[in-house]
């Protein structure tokens, strides 16, 4: 009997509690609005409140908070305490998270009665604040950076050194700045992201990297031992050749190359434009001489190829002329050619840097390498050409001009074909210790070369130095040239004085008749 009692007593007191709850919550439900369909008063989104609003207003009422938010200024600390102002708009703000409106419409409208009065106790106690999330673009965020940020980025200076009359003049370097663009992106992205913000105009200070110079003035100030020097002459070339020459060296002048650095002479002297300082002088282009802007530039190289074996830096390329040039033995040449990749490069081996030096003079180019030297002083190198085979042109090339006279005659000269190697020789106080091949090089072969001019009325000229070009001699193209030139010069000689007795005939007979005229009554 007692049993049955308790049993009885507590579904009583349940269903007691479920009247009490379902009255109560009937009651604040009928309070909270019209409609089942706003949402309950204290629902936030971000600093938004939703309090009464359907789905659709709070979703107005939330792109319209956040694009109040795109007006926010935002400024920027870049390099060289400089600042950039944008606003939170350029940055491509945009709303990610619009789903959230559909769980904070169904705050205290779903689940059973318990879960739903649990729901609407909390909102009395305090607010429920969904978060507001927010995204970048980030495309945007990159072109701010890399297009108005970076225009302050300061380069880093190195210590400079100059040789002015004999002695150095020595510059200090000085720090670069730099905006780090990727990790100034994750920097502003988490700000915006990541609850930082508080919705007001903001500072972010991005990060950039500092570069420290390379180089200082007691580093530099040691560069004064002389590894290695070479000079070649210029002395038989056009004007264009000697200022392209002289250009070329004035580039290359002044450059420190510090340990593990490669240069690539081609980088230093480019582009060949009159711009750069270069005029059309000849060069060598497909086993001929033709004329192209920097006519003259190898000469600069291979110069400056010689002071470096002197100074036994480490080259890492080098081609040689497809034809004999005749400033240097054979395999000791260094060709530049920008149409077919040709360049010379080398990278300091050495501890310490160096200092390149150029300067001409009396048609004279010289480089000179300056450094530190850590060779014995009973070191000595230097090097050898060698020539293995020689092959000499057998025959002439003549080509017809018809656009030309008879008497045009233009010969380039023949190039004799070699295979050299250089060596380079080692002494240790007086003693070879080691003679190593360091390039073999190819050089085309040749043959003289003229273009002839046929161009004439006289079919007799004609048929002569047709023939002559036939016989398949320069030599004989250019007798015949000379001997139908001289004809035809005397030819035009004597009726030029022909011209001239028959002119003067006639003038005496006018005088004798004028004098006559006047002698009669």
């Amino acid at each position: 009997m007692v049993i049955v009692m308790k049993k009885y007593f507590r579904i009583l007191w349940t269903f007691a509690l479920v009247l009490v709850l379902a009255g109560t919550f009937g009651g604040v439900a009928v309070q909270a609005g019209e409609g089942n369909d706003t949402i309950l008063s204290g629902v936030y989104v971000g600093d938004v409140d939703l309090s009464g609003m359907t789905v659709d207003e709070a979703a107005q009422a939330v792109n319209q908070f956040v694009e109040g938010l795109k007006s926010r200024n935002v400024t920027f600390g870049v390099a060289g305490d400089c600042y950039v102002a944008v606003t939170v708009g350029d940055l491509g703000l945009k709303w990610e998270n619009p789903d959230v409106l559909t769980e904070a419409a169904s705050v205290g409208k779903k689940g059973n009665f318990i879960k739903r009065y649990i729901a609407i106790q909390d909102l009395k106690k305090g607010n429920k604040v969904y978060d507001l999330e927010l995204s970048l673009d980030e495309n945007a965020v990159k072109a701010v950076l890399e297009e108005q940020c970076t225009e302050y980025n300061i380069p880093a200076k190195n210590a400079t050194m100059t040789r002015v009359d004999g002695s150095f003049q020595i510059e200090e370097g000085q720090a670069g700045e730099a905006v780090n663009v990727e990790e100034s992106l994750l920097e502003i992205s988490d700000y915006f992201t990541q609850n930082t913000w508080d919705y007001q105009d903001a500072a972010i200070d991005l990060v950039v990297d500092v570069t420290e110079p390379r180089g200082s003035a007691e580093e530099l100030s040691r560069l004064t031992d002389v590894l290695g020097t070479f000079t070649t002459s210029y002395s038989t070339s056009s004007a264009a050749r000697c200022k392209n020459v002289e250009n070329g060296c004035r580039l290359i002048n002044s450059t420190i190359l510090y340990p593990g650095d490669e240069f690539s002479t081609y980088e230093a002297i480019k582009p060949f434009t009159e711009a750069n300082g270069y005029f059309p002088a000849g060069s060598y282009l497909n086993g001929k001489v033709v004329e192209s802007l920097g006519g003259g530039i190898c000469q600069v190289s291979t110069t400056l190829y010689n002071a470096v074996l002197l100074s036994e830096l480490e080259v890492t390329e080098r081609n040689n002329h497809s034809m004999i040039v005749a400033y240097v033995e054979p395999s000791m040449d260094a060709a530049i050619a920008e149409s077919s990749g040709k360049d010379f490069k080398f990278v300091n081996n050495l501890n310490n840097p160096v200092y390149i030096e150029g300067h001409t003079e009396g048609k004279q180019i010289t480089f000179t390498i300056y450094g530190v030297e850590e060779r014995a002083p009973g070191h000595k190198v230097r090097y050898e050409s060698e020539t293995l085979s020689v092959t000499r042109p057998d025959h002439e090339v003549i080509t017809a001009a018809p656009g030309q006279g008879i008497g045009y005659i233009s010969v380039e000269s023949a190039h004799i074909g070699y295979t050299a190697q250089l060596w380079k020789i080692v002494e240790e106080n007086g003693v070879e210790v080691s003679r190593d091949v360091i390039n073999k090089s190819t050089y085309k072969v040749s043959p003289r070369t003229a273009t002839v001019g046929v161009n004439t009325d006289n079919p007799v000229h004609a048929a002569r130095i047709q023939a002559a070009i036939a016989s398949g001699s320069i030599d004989t193209c250019k007798a015949e040239a000379a001997a139908i030139q001289a004809e035809i010069a005397a030819a035009a000689q004597q009726q030029a004085d022909l011209e001239a007795y028959y002119q003067a005939l006639q003038q005496q007979q006018q005088a004798q008749l004028e004098a006559q005229q006047q002698a009669e009554p």
